[in-house]
């Protein structure tokens, strides 16, 4: 039996809600799977600031989370997530493989940071109180625009400011150099340009591309079920 952990992107809470719909169309076949809260979101009680919670936290949480089950994992990840994972992952044997949504695969030392061009994405306010968080009038062009309107009602209503400490922090492991994994390309991303995710893909070992916009396991959660299904 194997089981899937998801870990969401930047500036959301409540996980295990941005992936239900995959969620579920992996448990119609006996899939289980969970997501584990990130700290620097505030999902674990701490409210973010300029100190943290960081991204070392937010590794610790999903490492602990990974490790407290030795049963055969697929860790699937989303954006801001993959960075997560990436160092969460390292020397677990339980993790066969790794899934990357529009996401970053990090070389050591590299941050968030990394991939941009050094000014802030306009969709995003940098607060004074050293926190983050997406525009709410820009998330739906930008991130949701291939879902229907209740699921954006209900993801806009999951926005959350987060500690900006993640950004720049850098990464201490790349779990990706050691464990198979799958780069899915989101051709009609808004968010994080098509190019940039190829660009990032080229370090996987495997890339399925897509005609989604940057959640498509809320919008097409049958095709993100189906490639997750094809690994266990």
């Amino acid at each position: 039996m194997v089981r899937v952990v998801f870990v969401h992107g930047a500036c959301v809470r409540d996980g295990a809600w941005w992936w239900h719909r995959a969620a579920g169309e992996l448990e119609a076949r006996g899939v289980p799977s969970s997501a584990p809260p990130l700290p620097s979101c505030g999902e674990t009680g701490r409210a973010p600031n300029g100190k943290g919670p960081t991204l070392e936290d937010d590794v610790a949480a999903v490492r602990e989370w990974l490790a407290a089950d030795k049963q055969p994992t697929i860790v699937v990840s989303h954006s801001y997530g993959g960075v997560v994972a990436s160092a969460a992952a390292i020397g677990l044997p339980q993790v066969r493989h790794l899934v990357y949504i529009a996401s970053f695969l990090p070389e050591v030392g590299e941050s968030l940071a990394s991939f941009g061009d050094g000014t802030p994405a306009p969709y995003l306010d940098f607060g004074p109180d050293g926190t983050f968080g997406v525009r709410a009038e820009l998330a739906t062009q930008t991130f949701l625009q291939d879902c229907d309107q209740e699921t954006v009602e209900q993801a806009h209503a999951r926005l959350v400011r987060q500690s900006a400490a993640v950004i720049t922090a850098p990464v201490q492991a790349a779990a990706w150099k050691q464990i198979p994994s799958t780069y899915v390309v989101c051709a009609q991303d808004n968010g994080t340009p098509p190019a940039a995710q190829r660009a990032q893909a080229k370090r996987a070992t495997r890339v399925v591309e897509v005609a989604t916009g940057h959640h498509p396991f809320l919008a097409q959660p049958d095709v993100v079920a189906g490639l997750v299904l094809d690994l266990t």
